[in-house]
């Protein structure tokens, strides 16, 4: 990996799709002291709790044969939506000029939606992604792992 150069006051987005902290670096770029200002958590309900209904069945143009509807996935719907309003916060934060440099940390998968919500302004803001997941980490193991 690359060496990560944390501007001093940048914001640096952790999350995956239940999780985001939105963490401050206090420190100089040598002296990374990361704070947190923000956690957002979702409620993500067992998938008995949030379909309840078997999948739809089509039937065939023969009047016949008959094929099942793939089931709906909620949980990565959900995982999905939680991004989508990251990026939102993210925007709103960029529109109030709270940040001036933006690293997001999150899982592949989950660092694409939320790239796709991020508004052009915002979008300028952003100095470095990183693909992993940290968001089960002691804030100072992210830290160390960011700027080792």
């Amino acid at each position: 990996m690359l060496e990560l150069q944390i501007p001093a006051g940048a914001l640096i987005l952790v999350g995956d799709g239940r999780k985001a902290l939105f963490l401050r670096n206090q420190g100089a770029p040598t002296h990374v002291e990361l704070a947190v200002e923000r956690v957002f958590k979702q409620d993500d309900p067992p998938t008995r709790d949030q379909g309840t209904d078997r999948p739809g069945r089509y039937r065939g143009g023969d009047g016949v044969s008959r094929s099942a509807f793939e089931e709906t996935d909620w949980h990565q719907l959900a995982e999905d939506r939680f991004a989508a309003d990251i990026g939102s916060a993210l925007n709103r934060l960029a529109h109030e000029n709270r940040f001036h440099h933006l690293i997001l940390v999150a899982p592949p998968k989950v660092l694409g939606t939320v790239r796709t919500h991020l508004d052009k302004e915002t979008s300028s803001r952003v100095v470095a992604e990183v693909p992993k997941d940290l968001t089960s980490q002691p804030v100072q193991e992210i830290a160390r792992t960011l700027s080792a």
